[in-house]
């Protein structure tokens, strides 16, 4: 999981604080690996490449990251360069490049309007007890935005009580159970978003 990042931080490292780099690029490198190896047909030297290209961008082009923009969460801002270089390595590839950016073109802009629905509705209690693939988890989790796949990977993965949820992101508990709830209802409807677009492209 990707800490906050926040303006001390960005300082810091705009600084040359050798710890504020290092804390940025150790805590990116694996959430942003997960989120771009399906966008390059899992590919996993292309990730390796479009992480490291991304990481060394998002270091020079510090200064434009503006953290009170993102609640102190660089993610966003680390994806949106990430795209770039994602659609710059598949443009060496030909047709199967033009067909994964089309794929994920519309992906994108399915995912915008599920996360933004979810964020001004209040949804029901929807636990998502079933038997998916492990790479299907997987590929859903790494397409989440960061809040949502904190909270379910603190309730789940780590076996969190939503009290525990509620202090480690200062909130109250009633808060913390509603974002659990919009988390969980956005893996299922990311979840279904997914299984109709990548079965054939990618899951193959």
């Amino acid at each position: 999981m990707i800490a906050d990042f926040d303006s001390s931080r960005r300082k810091r490292a705009l600084a040359g604080d050798a710890g504020a780099i290092r804390h940025l690029a150790d805590s990116a490198l694996t959430p942003l690996f997960q989120f771009c190896l399906y966008r390059v047909g899992r590919d996993r030297h292309l990730c390796e490449e479009v992480v490291q290209e991304t990481l060394c961008q998002a270091i020079r082009d510090l200064s434009n990251y503006d953290p009170s923009r993102s609640q102190n969460s660089i993610f966003g801002w680390l994806t949106g360069i990430a795209r770039n270089h994602i659609q710059r390595v598949l443009g060496r590839d030909g047709k199967r490049a033009v067909s994964l950016e089309a794929l994920w073109s519309r992906m994108d802009k399915e995912l915008l309007e599920v996360y933004a629905r979810l964020d001004s509705q209040v949804f029901d209690e929807d636990l998502l007890e079933r038997e998916e693939t492990r790479e299907m988890v997987n590929v859903t989790m790494s397409q989440l935005p960061q809040h949502y796949r904190a909270a379910l990977e603190a309730k789940y993965v780590r076996g969190e009580s939503v009290r525990e949820i509620a202090t480690a992101s200062a909130m109250s508990e009633k808060a913390a159970e509603s974002m659990l709830t919009r988390a969980r209802e956005a893996f299922r409807e990311t979840f279904l978003a997914l299984a109709r677009n990548l079965n054939v492209e990618v899951m193959s």
